[in-house]
Formats: structure tokens, sequence, C-alpha cells
């Protein structure tokens, strides 16, 4: 068993990023933009809903203030600030999925603040302390082998380590920088096939042929990436295949969805 999840409700205005419907047909959790990095109320609240009607678990994905750049660069945010929007950004969540009978199940930071709490003690102590005060009963979402992880555990948090389908890895089991050529992955096939090695194996291929352990509870496959649908359907393919049960980390929401 394992969890597939993906980051939606990222459009903003006029400005539409991914396939929001199909991707929730495929996946069984989403991450869903809190309007710091993207996502404007309304079409966060479409995509809340989307999600509610399909019995597809929710979490606030949650990042830095940071519209302009897609909350994809590295903010040196004093802690009393970083707490309070986190704060702030799931508590927006929370209040949009109330007003369609859905709820908040997890937390997963987003981009630059999801790669900094993996290596910055303070960042990440920040975050956690965030989440502890709207909910310790939240899931945190961080990346497979990360620190942020290990404090969150220590703090009473519940830690779900992820690994991502569409990006490189690095032979120290980081994710190549995405300003560094072969970062994104954009084949199907190829995706598919290295999350059934994660599945099955426990193990990727980094970006230089060796071969790194990766323990995950999660796969992501990024929404704004323009073969996302057909990655996601590729994977959900081949670990199907492979007696793979797709379910979310939280386990079954069909009371939670009204079905």
């Amino acid at each position: 068993m394992i969890d597939l999840n993906s980051d939606l409700g990222e459009h903003f205005g006029r400005w539409t990023f991914g396939n929001d419907d199909d991707m929730l047909d495929l996946v069984s959790s989403a991450n869903i933009a809190c309007g710091f990095h993207a996502g404007d109320p309304r079409s966060i609240r479409r995509t809340v809903l989307a999600a509610h009607e399909r019995g597809v678990v929710i979490g606030a994905h949650v990042g830095y203030h940071d519209l302009a750049g897609f909350g994809r660069r590295n903010i040196d945010v004093e802690s009393a600030d970083l707490v309070a929007d986190v704060i702030y950004q799931i508590g927006a969540l929370q209040g949009i999925a109330a007003s369609v009978g859905a709820s908040v199940r997890y937390v997963k930071p987003h981009g630059a603040l999801y790669n900094t709490i993996a290596q910055d003690p303070r960042q990440a102590a920040d975050v956690i302390a965030a989440i502890r005060a709207v909910d310790p009963s939240l899931p945190i979402v961080g990346l497979a082998g990360s620190q942020v992880l290990r404090l969150a555990e220590e703090a009473g948090l519940r830690p779900i380590a992820e690994a991502f389908a569409d990006r490189a890895y690095t032979p120290q089991g980081t994710l190549v920088s995405r300003r560094d050529p072969g970062a994104v992955l954009h084949e199907p096939g190829l995706v598919a096939e290295r999350m059934r090695q994660l599945v099955q194996e426990g193990t990727v291929t980094a970006i230089d042929g060796s071969t790194v352990r990766v323990r995950a509870e999660s796969i992501c496959v990024h929404g704004d990436n323009p073969e996302a649908v057909r990655m996601a359907a590729g994977v959900r393919r081949a670990l199907t295949e492979a007696e793979v049960e797709i379910r979310s980390f939280v386990g079954d929401l069909t009371a939670d969805a009204g079905r």
C-alpha cells in the first residue's frame, strides 16, 4: 500500500496550472494551495469541493508568501512570521474545507519551504510549532530521510516520508535542484518504472546512475508538470499491476466524503 498525491488548487485568477479534475481521479491525497504561493479563494474552494466529492484526502500545501516566485524562492523568514504564516494558511484551508463539509487531514510544505526545512532546523521547528498550534493530530509530509521528519516525530507529530515521481535524485538521496539539467522528469514510462522500483525494492536510481535507498509512504506527482496526468496514470497503473494498493496514509475517508 502507498499513497499517491499531487499539488493542486494552484490556479490564480485568469491563470490555470495543471488539470485538477483529471488528477483527482488518480490520486489518493491532494495537497491544496493555501493562497501564499498560488491559488485564489474561488479556485481553492473549487478544488477542495472536487476532492471532497471524490473521497480524496485533503492536505494544506503551505508555503512562503511568494506569489511572484510560485513559492520556489528561498526566503529567510523570521520565526514569528513563519509560524503565523503557516497557521494562517492552514486555517484558511480549514475554513474553505468546512464550507463544503470536508476537513484538512495533513500538512505538506511547498517548494522552497519544503526544501529549506529538510535541512534548516530553525525553520523546520517553526513549521512544526505552527502545525502543533493548530492541530497536533495533523501529520506532516516531508522529504524521505530529511531531518524535519525526525524533528516532527520528536515533537509529537506523525511524520510522512515522501518520494517524488517526476524529480531526479542526487546520490545522497536529495532532490536535484530545479536549476540543474535533468532535475524534472517528463517521460511517463520511465517515471512509472522508477516508482515501481521504489515501492517494490525501496530504491531509486540517482541522476548519476547509482542506486539510492528511499523509504516512503507517499509518492508525489507535481500537478504543474505538463505530463502530470499521464505520469500519474502510468504510476497508478504500474503499481496496480504490481498488486500495490493506492491509498492515503490517513486511511479511508469514504465516510468523511459523504459517500
